[in-house]
């Protein structure tokens, strides 16, 4: 049974991924955003299902698809939308936007505009925590999407992990689509979970759409890489309501009824439908939420907007390692 305070935490932060996407998509179509943007929504209940076991101490990595990521793992949205505008109140100073969100003080490694690229940090993050023998208080998650799923890297990653018997999650966000290439047709296997069979690592096949099926799943997986049993391979099946990118064309190489289909089980309205019929939380506390979120958002691309872009004479900073002086406290 999971507690009210849980069940708000999740309903929070579905919401908050939800209305950051649009109100993000808003700013990038007027203009505001530094470069491409990835919205994710549709996808809420993948990352909130997952973060719900986790503390700052435990370490995700991302994808380009990352803003669900961010928020879920306790990011500030106010600073992830200066972020994505270049401002230099942002999590990166205006420098990584979108794709490079990053906050070491959360656990978030980063997004990665490189496909696969964060899988082998989250593992790297994860055979750290067994070296200095914290596996209880501090597991690696790794989040990549079905187009993802083939790339070498994830594979040398999970033969390793499963060899090291590392604490580390392998979560793949399969939202059918490689930006525009289905996975039924790019993928060699029904299903990505039971590549897992390969590396000798339990592959769970999850309904992405359902936050409680994602959480039930992610808290065993979090369960065994705590207690050294090692890794998991989660496939989370879910959607995205949006295009690859913010000015995709879905209807290119989507149908019109699929779409309609997936949003027929959107994962909030879903939550929402089980909450209030079991009387765990009431419309009324729904609604207080959602109107909490609203004027969050509101404020954070106010902030966004009223941000400075970074001064000149910070164009080099971060970019350069001092050497030695900025590894002294690596030693």
């Amino acid at each position: 049974m999971i507690n009210e305070e849980k069940l708000i935490w999740m309903y929070q932060t579905m919401y908050r991924i939800r209305l950051f996407e649009e109100s993000m998509l808003e700013q990038t179509f007027k203009g505001n955003s530094m470069g491409v943007t990835h919205p994710s929504d549709g996808q809420e209940a993948v990352p909130t299902g997952i973060c719900a076991h986790l503390t700052d101490k435990d370490w995700i990595g991302s994808t380009h698809r990352g803003h669900g990521h961010c928020i879920a793992k306790g990011l500030e949205t106010d600073k992830m939308m200066a972020e994505i505008m270049g401002k230099f109140t942002g999590n990166c100073k205006g420098k990584g936007g979108s794709m490079h969100i990053a906050d070491f003080s959360k656990g978030m490694l980063g997004a990665n505009a490189i496909v696969g690229a964060s899988i082998p940090l989250a593992v790297g993050a994860a055979l750290t925590a067994k070296y200095q023998g914290k596996e209880k208080e501090s597991i690696g998650v790794a989040f990549f999407g079905d187009g993802a799923s083939s790339q070498g890297v994830l594979h040398e990653s999970m033969n390793l992990a499963s060899i090291w018997k590392l604490p580390v999650i392998f979560a793949c966000e399969n939202n059918q689509y490689a930006e525009a290439t289905p996975s039924w047709y790019a993928v060699s296997v029904e299903d990505i979970a039971d590549r897992a069979a390969s590396y000798n690592i339990p592959g769970v096949v999850v309904d992405g759409m359902d936050v409680f099926e994602v959480y039930e799943a992610a808290g065993e997986a979090v369960k065994r890489a705590r207690e050294g049993k090692g890794p998991t391979l989660l496939e989370l099946k879910t959607y995205r309501y949006h295009g690859h990118f913010h000015a995709d064309q879905t209807e290119k190489y989507r149908k019109i009824e699929e779409e309609k289909a997936w949003r027929k089980r959107d994962c909030i309205l879903s939550f929402e439908k089980k909450v209030t019929d079991q009387k765990l939380i009431s419309k009324t506390k729904l609604l207080s939420i959602r109107k909490e979120i609203e004027e969050e958002i509101g404020k954070a691309v106010d902030f966004g907007l009223s941000s400075p872009l970074p001064p000149e004479e910070t164009l080099y900073d971060d970019v350069y390692v001092n050497y030695p002086n900025d590894l002294r406290g690596l030693r």
